[in-house]
């Protein structure tokens, strides 16, 4: 979710291929990763391990646990030698993979993706992040990376709360307006949402894909065609939201608010609405448990919504057994995998809902299919330049207090924008 930085590009170090081919006599499988084994990709990659032990018999599989923050700190120099993993975890985005990818540190995994149909299988924006080009911005160019696991932004709902209001959960974007309203009318306020970090941003972004389309997220994200600040969508969707906050559908001080402050008010149900990402569901899950009946639903009449593949499973260049490499991530893309991941919350990227036997976990993987189904994956806002989330933080907190007027919010994300954007393609 974080904001991308990127370093000048370097010149890949090759194009188009896989990294198989050498190591076929190879007898240890390196993994590196940062999940826990309770986690649902901890007990997902368990199962992959299982599987590939059993059809690479004499193999040695030497599992490396690392934390996320010694792999983004490390990575670059760790992979410019020798003693490199085979298979490693790694996040996606032009800072990160990208980085790596163009100063020629990652196997290229287009032939590869192409022979084991993962271009197939992870098409659409659920592929951008795992291709890099030239210059290591995500989205076109080879594959670098394989994702397994997915994120979105959805809406979580007090249900309870609507109910004793005598309202329904809304599936039109009129019927969410007329809840919020009907709220307000009640001295409600309806919307949990912090100013303060990442969770008003991606309610304002929600609002730009609700009047949006995908040619939009393309020139924003990917920068095919110049963006107009002062366009339809994002105008529209910036004095939306001035208007919601004049309305009193979000708190006055959320300005000020993080999105734990966020998390906690809506897990002790002082707010009906919670607009957030999937990262939230175990938390509630664990943190409400019968205090009251809660659910989670697409933000209304949406077709793109803020979200992305997971981390990625990358081959760095230097790597001694591509091939085993290639193998174990095929086996993470295999139903009888995807299946954990979906079974334990983890919102598989090739999965099966129907096999899911919880409810509310069926409900979050079955949002995720349908976003899938779709092509819905959007990104986040903060995505396509660096220090961008900050910028964003800044002017939606101008607009909460109401010190800036939506036309000043827009200069002031346009110019950002534009200054980083130069900086990004020189």
């Amino acid at each position: 979710m974080a904001a991308a930085a990127l370093m000048a590009p370097l010149t890949l170090a090759a194009c188009g291929g896989g990294g198989g081919g050498g190591d076929e006599d190879s007898k240890t499988l390196t993994i590196w990763h940062y999940e826990s084994d309770d986690s649902a990709m901890g007990q997902a990659w368990n199962k992959a391990i299982e599987i590939f032990k059993a059809e690479h018999e004499g193999v040695e599989v030497k599992v490396e646990k690392q934390t996320f923050e010694q792999i983004q700190k490390n990575a670059k120099i760790v992979l410019t030698g020798d003693d490199v993993p085979d298979v490693m975890e790694y996040n996606k985005g032009n800072a990160t993979a990208g980085q790596l990818a163009s100063q020629g540190l990652l196997t290229p995994l287009t032939d590869v993706a192409k022979e084991k149909g993962w271009d197939t299988k992870l098409s659409g924006s659920l592929a951008t992040t795992a291709k890099y080009d030239e210059n290591g911005l995500m989205g076109s160019g080879d594959w670098f990376g394989v994702p397994n696991y997915g994120e979105f932004v959805g809406m979580y709902v007090n249900q309870d709360a609507f109910a004793d209001a005598g309202l329904s959960v809304p599936t039109s974007f009129d019927e969410f307006e007329q809840a919020l309203a009907a709220f307000k009318a009640a001295g409600i306020t309806p919307i949990a949402t912090a100013g303060a970090e990442y969770p008003l941003g991606q309610l304002w972004y929600e609002l730009v894909l609700h009047y949006g389309d995908r040619q939009l997220v393309n020139d924003y994200q990917l920068f095919e065609n110049e963006l107009d600040w002062h366009g339809d969508a994002i105008t529209q969707a910036t004095e939306k939201l001035d208007e919601w906050i004049k309305e009193g559908y979000i708190a006055s001080d959320a300005a000020g608010l993080t999105a734990e402050d966020m998390g906690v008010s809506f897990i002790a149900g002082d707010y009906p609405i919670m607009v957030s990402g999937s990262w939230w569901f175990g938390r509630l899950v664990a943190d409400i448990g019968d205090t009251f009946q809660w659910g989670q639903v697409l933000f209304p009449e949406n077709k793109l919504h803020p979200g992305s593949s997971g981390n990625i499973w990358v081959v760095p260049a230097n790597a001694d057994s591509k091939t085993l490499a290639e193998d174990f991530i095929d086996i993470t893309l295999r139903p009888e995998v995807q299946n954990v991941l979906g079974e334990k919350g983890g919102l598989p990227v090739a999965g099966d809902p129907s096999v899911i036997t919880d409810e509310k976990t069926k409900e979050l993987t079955q949002n995720f299919a349908d976003i899938l189904g779709d092509d819905g994956l959007a990104f986040y806002p903060d995505w396509p330049v660096a220090g961008f989330y900050d910028v964003i933080v800044s002017q939606l907190q101008s607009l909460v207090n109401q010190s800036k007027t939506p036309d000043q919010v827009l200069d002031g994300l346009g110019e950002a924008y534009t200054a980083g954007k130069a900086d990004l393609l020189g």
